[in-house]
């Protein structure tokens, strides 16, 4: 039914599908606003509750674990709860997602997972890596896979909490150094290169990722011999549109000056409500398909110098350009889209 030029959800929609929306609903919530709410949450309990002396030795708890997001996070058996819960398939099947492994990685390795576009929310990223939903542990078994995130997520009281719990670790570069360096093998690290910038760039049927200048991951990989794994999300910037917002506007202008205070890009992002499909902030029922490809090797370098640096920048650019031109014609409904690299 359409009314005033909203188009509304009909009222017969199965239950499933309902839960489907209400648990996206919910990733909207926790993911997109999550930081924001915790941190109002944590002054009211400070300024207005009678329980604010409990935040004292809570604070203090996060003091003294301040450095586990630079030390591999969580063991598993306080995050496969989380991980596991069952509202994570509603959100798979509402897009749907889907995980595609296109060759073997060994379990007795490390690598690290260069993960492509971040998109609005890295909905594909944090449904294959943050969840255990997608299957990732029976397409790699062995692999003990960990998503990274902004340092500034595990200073936010309690949302730091819901960060560690789906097995997430700062994406400093200590961190890290310490997944793809240290003594444990068996270790995928995912890293989302084009980050919050990568946000700003998001637009339906486009391709354009931050990359040209993204190369202290590349660094990294050499310095540890570390293999890099390109993975693309094929879908992930169809699921929103956003307020038009061209270089040199104003408010492209305040989009930087706040992701470079903040490290969070405000993007104003436009996509369907719970009962109608005209706007809101749910994202499109668009399915995504998040493709592992096979990994490029790299030399042990402990030192390395910018020209080598360069030049394995360079060959993992034109790798992830084969993988994405590979596949997008399989999960492409524009086959014809090109890979925009800035």
């Amino acid at each position: 039914m359409e009314l005033l030029g909203i188009q509304f959800a009909p009222l017969n929609v199965p239950t499933k599908r309902r839960l489907q929306t209400l648990a996206a609903s919910g990733w909207i919530i926790v993911v997109g606003l999550g930081s924001f709410i915790c941190t109002f949450l944590t002054i009211y309990i400070l300024l207005f509750s009678e329980y604010r002396y409990l935040m004292a030795p809570y604070f203090l708890w996060i003091y003294l674990d301040r450095k586990t997001c630079d030390r591999g996070g969580r063991s598993e058996k306080w995050t496969r709860w989380l991980r596991n819960c069952a509202w994570w398939r509603y959100y798979r099947d509402y897009f749907p997602l889907k995980l595609v492994k296109t060759a073997e990685l060994d379990p007795k390795r490390n690598y690290l997972l260069c993960s492509f576009p971040h998109g609005v929310l890295a909905t594909g990223g944090f449904g294959a890596f943050a969840t255990d939903v997608l299957g990732f542990k029976d397409l790699f078994p062995g692999l003990k896979i960990t998503i990274l995130t902004l340092k500034q997520h595990f200073h936010v009281p309690f949302f730091r909490e819901f960060v560690f719990c789906v097995g997430a670790c700062s994406a400093s570069a200590n961190s890290i150094e310490y997944l793809i360096g240290g003594p444990e093998t068996g270790r995928a690290t995912v890293l989302i290169v084009g980050g919050a910038s990568e946000a700003l760039e998001c637009k339906p049927g486009s391709y354009r990722i931050v990359l040209k200048r993204r190369k202290g991951f590349v660094k990294l990989a050499l310095k540890h011999g570390t293999p890099l794994v390109p993975v693309f999300s094929f879908g992930e910037t169809d699921l929103y549109d956003q307020v038009n917002n061209p270089e040199g506007s104003f408010l492209r202008k305040f989009q930087e000056f706040f992701k470079n205070c903040t490290g969070i890009a405000p993007v104003l992002f436009l996509g369907r409500g719970m009962f109608q499909y005209s706007f809101g902030l749910l994202p499109q029922r668009r399915p995504i398909t998040v493709v592992v490809g096979s990994p490029m090797e790299i030399p042990k370098i402990p030192k390395p110098t910018t020209e080598q640096v360069d030049e394995y920048h360079a060959k993992f650019i034109d790798r992830l350009t084969e993988f994405f031109d590979k596949y997008k014609h399989e999960y492409l409904a524009n086959p014809d889209t090109s890979l925009i690299i800035e």
